[in-house]
């Protein structure tokens, strides 16, 4: 077994969490007046600025290096 195998379900696990809240801190565009049947009367369109856009792009990042690392995983075994 190699040192990548034997670090590869931690790498997975530290990659999971981090996933689960770059996603957990994301406002959705609806807020919650939207979620309990109001509205804010804006655009189904709204430009990502500052956090909420470095967020977005880490979230993505982190999804692919998540799908890679389970690729890498099948092989590895």
């Amino acid at each position: 077994m190699t040192i990548i195998a034997k670090m590869l379900p931690y790498i997975q696990i530290i990659l999971s969490i981090i996933l689960i809240v770059a996603i957990l801190l994301q406002q959705s565009s609806a807020g919650v007046g939207g979620a309990l049947g109001g509205g804010d009367g804006g655009g189904l369109y709204s430009t990502r600025r500052g956090f909420e856009k470095f967020l977005f792009y880490l979230t993505i990042v982190i999804g692919i290096l998540f799908v890679a690392s389970s690729f890498i995983a099948i092989f590895v075994k």
